[in-house]
């Protein structure tokens, strides 16, 4: 079995990862968490991927308030983080989630992509002599 080193922050201690990306990829958000998570990070992700039905709570009359609140939250979480982890399957980014990377960068935050992760080469099969632009 291999001998696999816990991802640290600066400090010594689990890395912090926050995950960012469109609510339409729930299923996919819940995957790269646990893998984060296997892999011994501390991972902050959404709160919720759709408005819960809350009796006496009309979300339709300030939906506008509540995704500036649920948004300023999700910097706040960026803030946290040592790293950010851009869930974009197929490379689709969102208006949000290209103003959440551009908010970590600015920070200067580590940002990484489960597109170019999953698009990497393995080094297992043949290569072409082409190279893609």
């Amino acid at each position: 079995m291999e001998d696999q080193q816990t991802p640290q922050s600066a400090e010594g201690e689990a890395k912090v990862v926050t995950l960012c990306g469109s609510t339409r990829f729930e299923v996919e958000f819940a995957e790269v968490n646990q893998r984060l998570t296997m892999d011994g990070c501390v991972v902050i992700s959404l709160g919720m991927f759709s408005l819960p039905e809350l009796p006496g709570h009309g979300w339709t009359a300030d939906s506008s308030d509540v995704k500036a609140r649920l948004g300023a939250l999700h910097l706040q979480k960026i803030r946290m983080a040592d790293e950010v982890f851009i869930v974009d399957p197929g490379g689709y980014l969102g208006e949000s989630t290209r103003r959440e990377i551009a908010y970590a960068e600015s920070l200067g935050k580590p940002v990484r992509y489960l597109s170019q992760e999953r698009s990497a080469p393995t080094g297992d099969g043949p290569t072409s002599g082409s190279a893609q632009t």
